[in-house]
């Protein structure tokens, strides 16, 4: 039997490049159907990769999974700060937050799958978990740096108990279609209900 000579030939690319390319094409394939519909050969065919170099550069499909979730909440950190340094020097902390939720609202309306997947049980894998509380633990400590609240157990759980109801209202409006005139009642909400955890907003900051 001939060879067959109608596939085009596979690029060669250096070891970056094609890591980015199946880590792109990772991402697309997760804000487009839940993980566990996701296989790697789909995600490798798509950045026009082999399968075992896909397992080679990223180990597993759940690690694969989690390496989606650590640059895109690292982009995230990154559009927040800048966000705020972009702000004027004696903006007060409301606006900043309302700042910082413009940018997380943003990506959630980007990537409402997998944004949503942490709350819908059995769709991340253990690994994504790992991820998500780093990342929270971050987002707590950026916002104490951003508000500046007094020391205490009762502001730790006031400001925890803020992202779960940022979350679960989040939530609901990304089930909902992220829809765009319930973007800055949400954003609302969320500042009244840190002001109302934490007290005045001319304490903070």
């Amino acid at each position: 039997m001939s060879p067959r000579t109608d596939r085009a030939p596979r690029r060669r690319l250096d070891e970056a490049t094609r890591r980015a390319m199946i880590l792109a094409a990772a991402g697309a394939a997760f804000d487009e159907a839940p993980y566990a519909r996701v296989s790697v050969s789909a995600v490798a065919a798509a950045a026009e990769a082999s399968e075992a170099l896909a397992y080679r550069y990223f180990g597993t499909k759940a690690d694969l999974y989690a390496a989606v979730l650590r640059a895109r909440l690292e982009d995230l950190a990154d559009r927040r700060h800048a966000a705020v340094a972009a702000l004027p020097a004696n903006t007060s902390a409301r606006d900043r937050v309302a700042a910082v939720l413009a940018i997380e609202l943003g990506h959630a309306a980007a990537h409402p799958l997998t944004w949503a997947a942490p709350f819908l049980s059995g769709n991340e894998p253990p690994e994504a978990l790992v991820v998500r509380r780093e990342a929270r633990a971050i987002d707590e400590q950026e916002l104490r740096t951003l508000l500046r609240p007094a020391e205490g157990a009762r502001y730790t759980y006031a400001l925890w108990g803020w992202f779960g109801f940022v979350d679960g209202a989040c939530l609901h409006w990304v089930q909902a279609g992220c829809p765009q005139d319930e973007r800055w009642p949400l954003v609302e909400a969320a500042l009244g209900a840190l002001q109302g955890a934490l007290g005045d907003w001319g304490a903070l900051g």
